[in-house]
């Protein structure tokens, strides 16, 4: 008899990074509402209050933690909250990105280059890092990177951006090799453009924005609770055997060849 795929996540506690809006509080939701216990992070407190206040209103269990994942500290005390509050964690989504340059690769500073990677790719380290040791002793967990089509195929402007995120991608499937034996699954999710306010300098210009939509099949950009159907199930015990991958959620377009038909 084949076993119905499980997507439950009661007893579960998840910390969802960059939670405060767009893609992150769409997955954070997306937990709270299939049992688990979220802890929302992002940089600014008052913000993660929020939207922990409405999850709970919906009677689900959320804890606002402010973390600059920039941070080691700040990241081992993002974790050690989590523990004191929940006993330990199953679930990390990194989502937490930053992007200051755009316009050609060679204009970009040093510092430039510094911040999107030391947030982008090894803040999603320090939290893999701060997160491993309660996995382990509680028999495994989940750990989903937020990557990009960018990290798969160069986008104008984002250079940067671009090699951070094919840093990502690299980084989820060294991390599933070494992390197989602790019965942790390691995945990354590869959004196209996503409407939302990191990408409103794409979607708020018209000529831009058109540019866009005809590289993009489905001819529109995603809505962040899109994302959420892919996430939930690599958070969930429907995933136990899926690990090193990069799932693309992008309405075609890296399959596409930009032509209309």
């Amino acid at each position: 008899m084949t076993q119905t795929p499980n997507f439950d996540l009661t007893g579960k506690v998840a910390i969802v990074t960059g939670a405060s809006r767009g893609i992150g509080e769409a997955i954070a939701r997306a937990y709270a509402q299939a049992g688990a216990s979220v802890v929302l992070s992002s940089r600014k407190q008052e913000a993660l209050e929020q939207v922990a206040r409405s999850i709970q209103e919906a009677g689900g269990t959320a804890l606002a933690v402010a973390a600059h994942t920039g941070s080691q500290e700040a990241v081992q005390a993002l974790v050690a909250r989590t523990l004191e509050a929940f006993g330990g964690v199953d679930i990390l989504v990194n989502n937490a990105a930053t992007n200051p340059h755009f316009g050609p690769i060679l204009t970009a500073e040093e510092s430039q280059w510094d911040k999107i990677l030391d947030v982008n790719v090894k803040g999603y380290f320090r939290t893999v890092k701060a997160c491993v040791e309660s996995m382990g002793s509680r028999g495994g967990g989940k750990i989903i990177n937020m990557a990009s089509i960018a990290g798969k195929r160069p986008q104008p402007g984002m250079g940067i951006y671009c090699v951070s995120k094919a840093g990502v991608i690299m980084l989820t499937e060294v991390l599933a090799v070494e992390l197989a034996e602790l019965n942790i699954q390691v995945n990354a999710i590869a959004p196209g453009f996503v409407k939302t306010r990191f990408s409103s300098a794409i979607w708020s210009n018209p000529q831009i924005n058109q540019a866009v939509l005809r590289t993009i099949p489905q001819r529109r950009m995603a809505a962040p609770e899109e994302l959420t159907g892919i996430a939930l199930y690599l958070a969930a015990p429907a995933s136990d055997f899926t690990t090193g991958a990069t799932f693309l959620v992008d309405g075609g377009q890296y399959v596409s060849s930009g032509l209309s038909l």
